[in-house]
């Protein structure tokens, strides 16, 4: 859950990509209320989950997927020092429109 002045705004979450290997954990955020976006909110608690997980396991590598729809996660992601790894072109389909699927990452060595 992602709070603000006590209220629940967001959830940040994941999954593993590689089943029950479990080395390979992709990550994303929620937050609910429009009126809540643009405060960063959102950056804070996702940089505050990547500490969470590194801290927790010994994975060296953290990612993220969002779409092309979304300008403002990729934001985030960049804004964190996320790298783009991959774009996979017109596979995401939102109202009538394609759109691509974005992957950023981190290494354990990159995150300050």
């Amino acid at each position: 859950m992602i709070t603000n002045d006590g209220k629940i705004v967001g959830s940040v979450g994941g999954h593993f990509k590689d089943g029950k290997l479990a080395k390979w954990y992709d990550m994303g955020i929620t937050i609910y209320e429009t009126n809540t976006w643009d405060k960063h909110i959102g950056s804070q608690a996702l940089k505050l989950y990547i500490t969470y997980l590194f801290n927790l396991f010994d994975f060296p590598h953290l990612g993220l997927t969002t779409w092309s729809g979304n300008p403002r996660m990729m934001h985030v992601a960049e804004k964190i020092g996320m790298k783009q790894e991959a774009r996979i072109r017109q596979v995401r389909f939102y109202e009538g429109k394609y759109y691509d699927s974005v992957q950023y990452g981190i290494l354990r060595d990159e995150w300050k």
